[in-house]
C-alpha cells in the first residue's frame, strides 16, 4: 500500500466514480435520449435519464476499483488511486459503488422506465463481471469491454422511445466499434505498467505492436462505412453524412501511418484522435438533428 496521496472524504468517493468518464457516458445518453425522438423531447426526461445513468456509471467504476485493486497497486499509472493510496478501503469502495449502482437504477426506473434501467445494469454487469477479470486472462477483452462502453446510447434512446430499433443500434455500433482503437492505443502505451500487474491488454509476444497495431487499423477501417449507418437509416442527413466521413478518414489516416512501425508518439496520435473524434460525433449527431427538426 502507497503512502496516501489525494484528497481525503467526499473527495475520494468521488475520484472512485471517475467523474471524466462518467460525464461522458452521461453525455452520449443525454445525446442519445435527445436524437431518438428527432430532438422532440422534454429536456427534463434527458437530464433525469442523464443522471441515472450517471449514478449506475459511477457505481460501475468504483466497483472496477475495487476488483482491480491489486493490479492498481502495482501500477505507476493508478496506484495513487484512492484504495491503493489507502484513502478509501476496499469494503467501503465496494458498497459505496453497489449503493450508486442501485440507486441509479432505481432511479432511471421511476424516471424513465424499467428499459433503461435493466440496460445501465446490464452495462455495469458486463462491465464489472465479465470486461474487468477477462483482462488478465485475454487480449480480446477489448471487444468485449467496448459492449458496456456503447450500451449508454441504448439506455438514453429507450427512454426517450419506451422501445429499440434499427437505428438505435446503428448509433450504437458506431460508439461500439470507436472505442477499439482507443483501448488499443492506450494499451500499447501502458503496456509496461500492464504487464507489471498481469494484464494482457495487448496481444501477448507482439513486441513491436504489428498485431496490435493491425487490429487498430481493422477497427478504424470498419468505423468508417459504421458511421454511415445512421444516414443509411433516415435517422440522419447531409451535416452528419459529411462531417462523419472527414473525421473517419481523419482517424484512418493517423492509424494507417501508426501501422507499420508502431510507437509511444503514433499511439498516441491514435488515441488522441479517437478523443476527438467522439465529441465531433456527437455534435454532428445534434446539429444533424436541430437541422431536420427546423
Amino acid at each position: 500500500m502507497n503512502s496516501t496521496t489525494g484528497p481525503r472524504g467526499p473527495g475520494a468517493y468521488l475520484e472512485l466514480t471517475k467523474p471524466g468518464i462518467a460525464c461522458f457516458v452521461m453525455t452520449l445518453t443525454g445525446v442519445s435520449c435527445y436524437i431518438a425522438v428527432g430532438g422532440a423531447l422534454g429536456v427534463l426526461l434527458i437530464l433525469h435519464t442523464a443522471l441515472g445513468t450517471g449514478l449506475v456509471t459511477g457505481g460501475a467504476l468504483a466497483l472496477n476499483q475495487y476488483a482491480e485493486r491489486r493490479e492498481d497497486a502495482l501500477m505507476s499509472r493508478t496506484r495513487a488511486r484512492p484504495i491503493p493510496s489507502g484513502r478509501v478501503t476496499p469494503r467501503e469502495a465496494r458498497d459505496f459503488g453497489l449503493l450508486l449502482t442501485v440507486a441509479g437504477a432505481l432511479y432511471l426506473w421511476n424516471a424513465a422506465g424499467w428499459l433503461p434501467a435493466v440496460l445501465a445494469l446490464l452495462s455495469s454487469a458486463l462491465y464489472v463481471l465479465v470486461y474487468t477479470p477477462l483482462k488478465t486472462r485475454t487480449s480480446l477483452a477489448s471487444l468485449v469491454g467496448a459492449f458496456p462502453g456503447a450500451l449508454p446510447v441504448l439506455v438514453g434512446w429507450s427512454a426517450a422511445a419506451g422501445t429499440l430499433s434499427a437505428q438505435a443500434f446503428a448509433v450504437f455500433g458506431v460508439f461500439f466499434i470507436w472505442q477499439l482503437p482507443h483501448i488499443l492505443a492506450l494499451a500499447w502505451i501502458c503496456r509496461e505498467d500492464h504487464a507489471r500487474a498481469g494484464i494482457i491488454m495487448a496481444p501477448p509476444g507482439d513486441e513491436h505492436g504489428r498485431l496490435l497495431s493491425l487490429r487498430m487499423l481493422a477497427a478504424a477501417a470498419a468505423l468508417l462505412p459504421v458511421s454511415l449507418a445512421p444516414v443509411l437509416l433516415d435517422l440522419t442527413g447531409i451535416v452528419y453524412a459529411a462531417g462523419a466521413l472527414v473525421a473517419g478518414i481523419a482517424l484512418l489516416a493517423v492509424t494507417f501511418a501508426a501501422a507499420g512501425r508502431l510507437t509511444d508518439r503514433r499511439a498516441r496520435r491514435v488515441f488522441l484522435g479517437t478523443l476527438l473524434y467522439q465529441p465531433c460525433l456527437l455534435v454532428l449527431l445534434i446539429v444533424d438533428t436541430l437541422a431536420v427538426g427546423g
